[in-house]
């Protein structure tokens, strides 16, 4: 069965919101744990409409994946905002790329797995 783009977005905010505070996915790691491996864009595309969707949801938390702040012209306030808020949760970017990533990676198929 197909998903529509309601659904898939909902299910991609669902587990943005997950990802805690310090720590960064990436479109490919979320695409993989909801099961649409090869759908890294569409949750990118999540990811821009994000800011209108309540509860909230921690876009700035999700990155490209070598770590580079693809996603950073899609805030309201501006491109610096996702940098600001990741600095603010004590990541290091530089030169839109987060320092260290491999640290903060969140893998969603790791931390969210069933034992």
């Amino acid at each position: 069965m197909k998903k529509t783009n309601n659904h898939f977005f909902d299910e991609v905010y669902q587990v943005v919101r997950l990802i805690p505070k310090g720590r960064v996915s990436t479109y490919g790691a979320i695409a993989k744990y909801i099961a649409t491996g090869k759908s890294a864009r569409m949750v990118g595309w999540a990811m821009n409409k994000a800011g209108s969707v309540s509860p909230k949801v921690p876009a700035h938390r999700v990155v490209n994946r070598i770590g580079l702040l693809t996603g950073k012209h899609h805030f309201n306030n501006g491109p610096n905002t996702m940098q600001q808020l990741l600095e603010k949760e004590g990541l290091l970017i530089i030169d839109d790329q987060i320092q260290q990533f491999e640290l903060f990676f969140w893998d969603p198929m790791i931390e969210l797995s069933i034992e």
